[in-house]
C-alpha cells in the first residue's frame, strides 16, 4: 500500500530525515516512534506533499511527487495542532470540508455521528472540549472515506478519558479496513493500535518491531507509585528490594522503578507477600 524508498529531507545543512526506507501493508497500522526531532512529522509531511524531498514515496503504485493530487485523495489526515473557525458550528465545519473534498453534504452528518458528535453539531467549534475537537478532526479526515488515515501525535493534547475515547474510535476505524500511519511517543497508544513500530532517531530508522517488544528492545522504564496501609511500608520495602526492584519511600507509599512492560510486577510481588496495595499511579 505505502512504500518509502530512501526518503531524505534536508533543511539547509540539517538532515531531518536520512535515507528512510520502509513499507506499510494494506489495512495495517504502523506507528512511527521516537523523541522530538526524530524526523517522524517530517516524514509524514513528505507523504502529504507538504515538503519537497529526495527519494521516493509510492502509494498504491502512485508516485507521491508526480501524482501528488491523486495520492492525497487516498489520504485522510489528522494533524497534531488543530485549526478551526471557532465561531462555525461543528456541522457547518463538516459541510465546509465536504465541499472542499467534493463529497456529498450527507457525509457531514454521517461522520459526526461516526465520531460521536451528532448531538453537538449545532455547537460552535470553540465551545467543544479538546477531545471533541480531536474527534471532529478525525471525522473530517474520514469525509471522503479514504483508504489511508495519517495522524500526527493524535492524542498528545488530550486528557486520559478523551485519549481512551479517541483510541477506541481509531480502533474501530482500523477494524473497518483502513491503513493507518501515525506518530506517537505514548506506549499505551502504540500497544492499543499499532501492528508494527518503526523506531526513529535523528532522522534515521533504528529498527522495527512488534508493539509488545518495544519496551524491552529500548529498555523503556517507568515509575509506579504504590499507596500502602499504615505500618506496612517497611515490609513492602523489604519484599520489593528482595525481589530485585529499585524502590524508595514516597510519602504514604513507595516508588518503584520498572520496565514499562512490567508495571504490574511490584503489585503482584506485594500481593504474594499478603501486603495490600490501596492505590497506584504510573508516573
Amino acid at each position: 500500500m505505502i512504500q518509502f524508498a530512501h526518503l531524505t529531507k534536508q533543511f539547509g545543512k540539517f538532515t531531518a530525515v536520512d535515507d528512510l526506507s520502509f513499507d506499510v501493508s494494506p489495512q495495517a497500522a504502523l506507528a512511527l516512534w521516537g523523541p522530538n526531532g526524530a524526523g517522524k512529522t517530517t516524514a509524514i509531511k513528505c507523504l502529504l506533499g507538504l515538503l519537497k524531498y529526495s527519494g521516493h514515496i509510492l502509494v498504491d503504485t502512485l508516485d507521491a511527487k508526480k501524482q501528488g493530487k491523486m495520492v492525497r485523495r487516498m489520504l485522510g489526515y489528522v494533524p497534531q495542532e488543530l485549526a478551526f473557525y471557532a465561531d462555525m458550528s461543528a456541522l457547518d465545519t463538516a459541510l465546509f470540508y465536504a465541499r472542499l473534498k467534493s463529497t456529498s453534504p450527507q457525509r457531514a452528518a454521517e461522520v459526526l455521528d461516526q465520531v460521536g458528535l451528532a448531538e453537538h453539531g449545532d455547537k460552535p467549534v470553540g465551545a467543544l472540549s479538546g477531545g471533541m475537537k480531536q474527534r471532529l478532526a478525525l471525522g473530517l479526515a474520514l469525509l471522503a472515506d479514504p483508504p489511508i488515515l495519517v495522524l500526527d501525535e493524535p492524542t498528545s493534547n488530550l486528557d486520559a478519558a478523551a485519549r481512551d475515547h479517541f483510541l477506541h474510535l481509531l480502533s474501530d476505524v482500523k477494524r473497518a479496513g483502513k491503513t493507518v500511519v501515525f506518530t506517537s511517543h505514548r506506549l499505551e497508544e502504540i500497544e492499543a493500535l499499532a501492528d508494527n513500530v518503526l523506531v526513529m532517531d535523528q532522522g534515521r530508522m533504528l529498527m522495527t518491531c512488534a508493539p509488545g517488544e518495544l519496551p524491552r528492545r529500548l529498555g523503556l522504564r517507568t515509575q509506579v507509585k504504590l499507596r500502602l496501609p499504615d505500618g506496612q511500608l517497611d515490609s513492602a520495602l523489604t519484599v520489593l528490594q528482595a525481589g530485585g526492584f529499585t524502590v524508595s519511600r514516597n510519602g504514604v507509599g513507595v516508588l518503584v522503578d520498572v520496565l514499562a512492560s512490567e508495571k504490574a510486577r511490584p503489585i503482584n510481588a506485594l500481593h504474594d507477600a499478603d501486603i495490600e496495595v490501596m492505590d497506584f499511579e504510573v508516573q
